[in-house]
């Protein structure tokens, strides 16, 4: 039996841009553009929080926008290639563009093809983007009308959010150029975070999705904490508030398994936690995994896994996978498969390799020709589909946007349904965002990310090109 699909309208690259407010006369309005990943589209509703509290309206379209912010991505040569495009389209559809994000961590490499932007901020540099709008566009409060709601500005459906529970990575992984943009690992204040959510459930909201780049490290850059691993009071907490509560980025440490057992029996508990990890294996064969910098010991999560599930039956399992990284023999390439054969994991998206500037992987000798890539991607997919028998492949990321960044050239998410899956129930996690829902053609092109768009159908992109917009709301 194929897994429940959720209703169109409920899905984030689908949900068309609205605006619940009308702007008042004289009130300065922004548009926004944002490219890449949930961490990225995060900083996208903070900045628009802080605007929308400074008396700032948001407008759905680039017409009607005094200027247009766009938060881009830098994870690929691709993504950046995006980028440069999205700002090229706002510049010719607004011309009062201010860029921040990733990208803006290279500000020659943007003013080189866009000198006529009013600036370049890098990532989650929210003063220096107010700053830039304040230049562009002055604020003009009016105190008794510009109420900000308790939540913020959010950018996906009502029924779930994000919470960003820290920045940056202490990892070091030869293809990933993410510490290099957003620093080493810095956690978010218990405190901060679970007030967050208490917000966010009080508005409404029903999932909170935690995000970080590595959500099983939080809290282990504080050197005077209580806890060892700060992540397990953490998830105790956030399953008392009362919204389901997913977690996503976790690295397989091996105090996860003192996570999962949280996750049993979470209902009879009263807890929320939903049996449910998002976690980045990227490969199999060790000697694959050691030329990304990865620990190599994929028959010891095998082990894990395994204890994981003995922890939790329940637990749903989803990860990424690299095919075709520089020095990939086909030997390898077939331990990925028996990998995941023995492994049975839920939900399985994989990606083409893909060279990213500044990234240590491009410097590795053998690359795999873009043809064997191709050809490993599509035997990947007949192994993860198993018994779904020709369905159409379907494209990555839930609200998530897939484990480990923005994503890699060529995402496809699939249900893995094999010998397990076929003697289990349907995953629990079908009742909120799903991870495989078939996209509208031409959406996300080379598993660059969603492109969540306050920017309506009038902007143009989401028309044209089959990206979606997302909704956007401030309560």
């Amino acid at each position: 039996m194929a897994p429940m699909q959720n209703p169109p309208d409920l899905r984030p690259d689908l949900a068309r841009a609205r605006v619940s407010e009308t702007a008042r006369e004289g009130q300065p309005t922004i548009g926004m553009v944002s490219l890449g990943c949930p961490k990225a589209l995060v900083d996208s509703e903070r900045i628009l929080t802080r605007l929308r509290a400074e008396g700032y309206g948001i407008s759905p379209d680039y017409s009607g926008a005094d200027a247009v912010i766009v938060n881009t991505c830098g994870f690929l040569d691709s993504a950046k290639a995006e980028s440069l495009e999205a700002i090229g389209e706002a510049l010719n559809e607004n011309g009062r563009v201010i860029v921040t994000g990733c990208l803006g961590a290279e500000p020659e490499y943007i003013t080189g093809t866009h000198p006529k932007v009013l600036a370049v901020t890098g990532p989650h540099q929210y003063e220096q983007v107010l700053d830039a709008v304040h230049g562009a566009v002055p604020p003009a409060p009016d105190p008794f009308v510009d109420l900000l709601p308790a939540s913020g500005v959010k950018l996906t459906p009502r029924h779930y959010s994000y919470l960003k529970i820290a920045e940056g990575c202490n990892h070091a992984c030869k293809f990933c150029v993410i510490p290099d943009m957003r620093g080493k690992l810095v956690s978010r204040p218990q405190r901060a975070v679970l007030r967050e959510a208490e917000k966010l459930v009080e508005s409404g909201v029903q999932e909170l999705l935690v995000i970080s780049q590595d959500t099983s490290a939080y809290g282990t850059d504080w050197k005077d904490r209580e806890d060892k691993f700060p992540i397990l009071p953490l998830a105790r907490e956030l399953g008392q508030l009362g919204a389901w509560v997913r977690m996503h980025y976790v690295y397989p440490y091996p105090h996860v398994r003192d996570l999962v057992p949280l996750m049993e029996g979470a209902a009879e508990a009263g807890s929320n936690l939903l049996p449910y990890l998002d976690i980045p294996f990227q490969h199999a064969h060790p000697d694959t995994l050691r030329r990304m910098a990865r620990p190599a010991a994929a028959s010891r999560t095998l082990d894990e896994i395994a204890a994981w599930r003995a922890a939790c039956p329940e637990i749903v399992l989803r990860s990424t996978f690299i095919v075709g990284y520089p020095g990939e023999t086909e030997d390898e390439f077939q331990t990925l498969l028996d990998w995941l054969d023995e492994a049975q994991l839920d939900r399985v998206g994989c990606f083409q390799y893909e060279n990213v500037s500044g990234a240590r992987s491009n410097a590795l000798p053998d690359h795999v020709p873009e043809e064997v890539k191709q050809d490993r991607l599509g035997a990947l997919h007949a192994e993860v589909a198993g018994d779904l028998g020709g369905q159409a492949c379907r494209q990555g990321g839930a609200p998530d946007g897939g484990a480990g960044g923005s994503g890699r050239g060529g995402c496809r998410d699939l249900p893995h349904q094999g010998r397990r899956a076929r003697d289990r129930r349907q995953p629990l996690h079908r009742r909120g965002p799903r991870a495989a829902e078939p996209r509208r053609p031409g959406h996300g092109r080379g598993g660059r990310g969603r492109r969540i768009r306050p920017l309506g159908p009038a902007a143009g992109l989401s028309a044209r090109r089959g990206h979606g917009d997302s909704t956007l709301h401030d309560s």
